[in-house]
């Protein structure tokens, strides 16, 4: 059984960006299982000096999970161009350690505008030494809607099955490593 992170990269209660990581781990193929991370606004903020026998839990826990995972996805939205903090904080606590060290990730995206953090996500994670998959990718324009037309798109049979094939061929990328 393959295990999968997912990460939504946005604190807001009704994110595109977690309805999407919720619905693939929803729609997984039975080859895996993506369990979704809900961790991000409990992290503390990172600071070096932390690290080490004084890593705070919520930050210990992440790692752990990153580290014991066969692969990671994440859904980040862009704010004012970049990535959002919360996002950011997250990766930096993984900086110095293992966890990141050739794990294989995909990006998700749940706006199409959302191309300089996309950019900006992806040359982090990579200079961190994260696998990316980039050939791979799923797009599902949720941007400006309401939860409940999230909810249907998602729902639909189209997507549920680009869902599926997304996480299937990742799946395939994490083997092929």
């Amino acid at each position: 059984m393959i295990e999968i992170i997912a990460i939504s990269g946005s604190l807001r209660a009704a994110s595109t960006n977690s309805a999407l990581v919720a619905a693939l781990a929803t729609n997984a193929p039975a080859a895996c299982r993506v369990q979704v991370y809900d961790g991000l606004g409990r992290l503390p903020i990172f600071n070096p000096d932390d690290e080490g026998e004084r890593t705070p839990p919520e930050a210990a826990q992440l790692i752990e999970m990153i580290t014991r995972a066969d692969g990671v996805i994440v859904s980040c939205p862009e704010y004012a161009h970049g990535v959002p903090g919360g996002m950011k904080n997250a990766l930096d606590w993984l900086v110095s350690r293992d966890a990141a060290v050739g794990k294989p990730a995909m990006l998700v995206h749940a706006s199409p505008r959302s191309l300089y953090a996309r950019a900006a996500l992806a040359e982090i994670m990579r200079t961190m030494s994260f696998a990316m998959d980039e050939e791979r990718t799923l797009e599902i324009a949720l941007l400006g809607k309401k939860p409940a037309e999230v909810e249907a798109i998602l729902s639909e049979d189209a997507n549920r099955e680009a869902m599926r094939g997304a996480v299937r061929d990742f799946v395939e990328f994490i083997r092929g490593r």
